[in-house]
């Protein structure tokens, strides 16, 4: 079995995680079963994926819980979209979390092809 925190990918999906429950913490109240829950989950999902992944016997079954993970990634990248347009997160905010999507995204994909090779 692997450990999954040794992992860079799991360590920018980790740091990207902890930002968004810091972001969220503000969200209106109105949000908290809403899209303040959605985008803690998705957020969640991206290490944990990598988490459950790593904990896999093969690379193959490691490399679909990465395309899993991935696709967390696509859902948070629109759920801070939708954020910022409705004036909850700041413009800043919103450039710097999706740079750290983009890191993850970069490393995720590099992790996948070097497992399915």
């Amino acid at each position: 079995m692997r450990d999954y925190r040794q992992f860079v990918v799991w360590q920018k999906a980790h740091a990207l995680t902890l930002r968004v429950y810091v972001l969220t913490h503000s969200f209106p109240a109105d949000e908290r079963f809403g899209l303040t829950a959605q985008l803690r989950r998705a957020a969640v999902s991206i290490p944990s994926n990598i988490a459950e992944g790593a904990g896999r016997a093969s690379d193959t079954d490691f490399a679909r819980f990465l395309d899993m993970a991935g696709g967390s990634a696509n859902e948070v990248e629109y759920q801070m979209l939708l954020a910022r347009d409705l004036g909850y997160v700041p413009e800043l905010e919103y450039q710097t979390v999706t740079h750290q999507l983009s890191e993850v995204r970069r490393v995720l994909t590099g992790f996948r092809r070097r497992l399915k090779s």
